[in-house]
Formats: C-alpha cells, structure tokens, sequence
C-alpha cells in the first residue's frame, strides 16, 4: 500500500501538528474572548477581532459522535477502504467540533469517544478516534 500523504504544518497550524506529533490534542483558543475555534480563522467568529492572538490549547481529548460516514472510495493514496470518518463534538464548547477517523468498533449516535494518534512517520501524528467503552 502506498504510504499517507503526511500534513504539511504552516505558520497557524505548526502548534498543533506539534503537540499531535506528543500525542496532545490542542484546539486554537481566541487570546480575546477565549472562545475555540476549529480551524482557526483570521477572524475570530465570537468576538469579531480581526487579530485574535490563537493559541493552541490541550483539550480533553474525549467527546461524542455527532455524525459519521464510510468512504468507501478514497482519493488520497496510503488510506484502506473503507474507513469511518466522525464527527466529534467536543465537550469544552458547543458545537466545538473536530473529523478524524474512528479507528476500530461500529459507530453510534451518542457514542462516547476518546482521541487516539496514528504515527505516521518519525514525529509525525495525526489525531483519530476511538470508542471510549
């Protein structure tokens, strides 16, 4: 199989690929109001400032899929279909939510999840999921 596409960290996301590659999941907290926000965007969404000072901050690692799908046809090399991709909100915010593969088990509505890593390459991992129970 050919290996994954590996990400390629830039300026705004070199801290979280960083404490990914430490098996820490982080989330862009705004330095103004203290609001997440994932991705990170230029502008912060709850407080309007056009310069919110992001910082990648240690979540729980935990939350409870929302949603999910089977790719059953991928377009990316290194990824065996098919696969379940969730999607988790997480409990520091409503509707804070992140995508990533479940890595084993039947997804459900509700479901209890807790963040695992895929190590890619050398320093390199990428966050996935797991059911919690």
């Amino acid at each position: 199989m050919p290996q994954r596409v590996l990400p390629v960290p830039d300026d705004t996301s070199t801290p979280y690929w960083d404490a990914a590659s430490r098996h820490v999941l982080t989330v862009a907290r705004c330095g103004w109001c203290g609001t997440f926000a994932m991705p990170p965007d230029v502008v912060c969404t709850a407080c309007g400032s056009t310069d919110p000072h992001y910082e990648f901050t240690p979540v729980s690692g935990t939350g409870v899929l929302r949603s999910w799908v089977v790719v059953r046809q991928s377009f990316l090399p290194g990824f065996e279909v098919p696969f379940v991709l969730v999607d988790v909100e997480l409990p520091e915010q409503p509707d804070l939510r992140l995508i990533g593969r479940l890595l084993a088990g039947e997804p459900s509505l509700g479901a209890a999840v807790r963040v695992a890593f895929e190590d890619l390459a050398d320093g390199i991992a990428v966050p996935a999921w797991e059911l919690a129970s």
